[in-house]
């Protein structure tokens, strides 16, 4: 039997004295002693005094008095909770992957989260949230790391690094996964990447071998030579939206090189 409160504190006060400090529009309600309307009403109120905040529609978070002027829970604090209620597969990745290995130049401006289907971005206060589509999500290596609510699945520095050529439209542009690449290089372990690397389109191997070539990481862009010398049948283009007539060819990683790549030291 659902354990009922006399009021709204006391029913936040209980969750986050068990550290939790999500939690459902369901379970607040099953948890109030008053009825369903009052419940809701008390949810309205707790929301106009900055005491909780809603990420999604039909899940809140408990804003602790630290995190007010952010508006709402920090994401890695909030998303593994929103995300696993459903079961829905994730990890934190590209750019927000990236900080976590300290390889990233400048805090991203969102929060970015690989999840199976497409979803909108999530705003709560100042907090956003940009989620990047891939259906095989669940198959991506992820590292476990510990948030003071929990634990967040991040992908792995060599998953990283193939989802920042992948998505590059999506992490600024290949003069900030260059630049990017040139610090998550010394966390990658080079035979995985080469393991990893027979998973995916050969293609975006190609224009990660050219990449870490360009930025000076030889240890690590040796491992894919072998496998784009076996498998490339074609060159690729290093920037896939633009046009490759008349660009250089680089017959190492059989990449038409149709972009100019700056590194911000």
């Amino acid at each position: 039997m659902t354990k009922t409160y006399p009021n709204a504190k006391a029913y936040l006060d209980a969750l986050a004295s068990q550290g939790r400090y999500t939690f459902s529009t369901d379970e607040f309600a099953e948890s109030a002693a008053s009825s369903r309307a009052s419940a809701y009403n008390a949810l309205a109120r707790l929301m106009q005094h900055e005491q909780i905040a809603s990420p999604a529609k039909g899940f809140y978070v408990i804003v602790p008095p630290e995190y007010r002027t952010l508006g709402c829970l920090p994401a890695e604090q909030f998303i593994p909770a929103l995300l696993e209620r459903n079961s829905e597969p994730y990890y934190a990745g590209l750019l927000t992957a990236a900080q976590y290995y300290g390889a990233a130049h400048q805090r991203p401006q969102a929060f970015q989260v690989v999840i199976a289907q497409s979803r909108k971005d999530i705003h709560c206060g100042n907090v956003k949230v940009s989620f990047i589509a891939n259906k095989q999500v669940a198959d991506v290596p992820t590292r476990p790391f510990n948030t003071p609510r929990g634990v967040l699945k991040v992908s792995t520095p060599e998953a990283t690094a193939l989802d920042l050529v992948a998505y590059s439209d999506r992490a600024g542009g290949l003069d900030m996964v260059a630049t990017v690449l040139s610090d998550l290089a010394d966390e990658i372990d080079s035979s995985e990447l080469e393991r990893l690397s027979r998973t995916v389109p050969i293609t975006r191997v190609q224009r990660l071998g050219f990449l870490l070539d360009h930025v000076d990481h030889p240890r690590v862009s040796d491992m894919l030579q072998p496998i784009v010398k076996r498998e490339a049948r074609d060159y690729t283009s290093l920037a896939p939206d633009r046009t490759s007539h008349q660009s250089t060819k680089n017959k190492r990683w059989k990449v038409y090189v149709n972009a100019s790549v700056e590194v911000d030291e």
